[in-house]
């Protein structure tokens, strides 16, 4: 089974790129991120006839917005909310076998890493808070489960461009990397990308839009993520991050898919 995760900064815009994805590296589930588009607005047709007819998605109009694109069957669909909100963060699917994955896409946070002042940023911090204690309240490490998205977190050292200088830049602050390691440790999720790459090695899927050059001067971070509960650890067999989509025309995403094989 191959899954994959992208951020396609609107799914209509992109939509081209999208199809590249599937006629490329022809994965068994999509799970896509901020889709902006509401959900009888969303380009069905282009993704059945590729053989994704198995599709599961939760959007609204200009934000936000996830989807699981499969061309697996699913057993059972469901949505999430969170913080007294209904801003389309979070769809979940059960797939043959009984693995439920979980497609989120969390809050950026805004630009100022202080709660009482950002309201952005206390959001963010709320949500993980919920999902950290949400987890293990409905769930169990051994459950088969797949989360994958958009967590708008770097957690590692080398997840980001600088360590030193981002540690007062929302998406790798202290707090935040606390809060999420909590929510890894909460199952024991497992990491499936840095399985394979070691954490001393850096690795990056998304690069601002702001940088003229962004290849040149490749200040990216890791926010984009796919952990597996144990019972599925031993069956992952690979991963890759396509960085070369960051420069695929029209109009790449400042996001790339990160993509992960198990064997089951």
């Amino acid at each position: 089974m191959r899954i994959a995760t992208w951020n396609i900064n609107s799914v209509r815009l992109r939509l081209p790129l999208v199809c590249k994805l599937l006629d490329e590296q022809a994965p068994d589930v999509l799970c896509l991120q901020e889709t902006k588009v509401v959900d009888d607005s969303f380009p069905t047709a282009e993704f059945r006839d590729r053989g994704y007819t198995h599709i599961h998605m939760h959007g609204m109009k200009s934000y936000n917005g996830v989807a699981i694109l499969s061309r697996l069957p699913f057993a059972s669909v469901d949505v999430k909310h969170w913080c007294e909100k209904q801003d389309c963060r979070h769809v979940l699917a059960t797939l043959p076998g009984g693995i439920e994955i979980h497609n989120l896409y969390i809050p950026a946070g805004g630009d100022v890493p202080d709660p009482a002042v950002n309201d952005k940023f206390a959001h963010k911090l709320r949500f993980l808070d919920e999902m950290r204690a949400w987890f293990p309240a409905n769930r169990s490490k051994d459950r088969p489960m797949i989360l994958v998205g958009d967590l708008n977190i770097a957690p590692l050292e080398q997840d980001v461009w600088s360590h030193r200088q981002l540690l007062d830049v929302v998406s790798h602050t202290p707090v935040e990397v606390e809060k999420l390691t909590a929510l890894q440790r909460s199952l024991d999720w497992v990491d499936a990308v840095r399985r394979f790459v070691p954490d001393s090695e850096k690795l990056y899927t998304w690069w601002s839009y702001r940088s003229a050059d962004w290849a040149a001067s490749d200040r990216g971070r890791r926010l984009d993520h796919v952990w597996v509960t144990p019972p599925l650890a031993p069956a992952l067999t690979g991963t890759r991050v396509l960085r070369e989509a960051r420069g695929w025309e029209p109009k790449p995403s400042d996001h790339v898919p990160v993509l992960v094989d198990l064997a089951l």
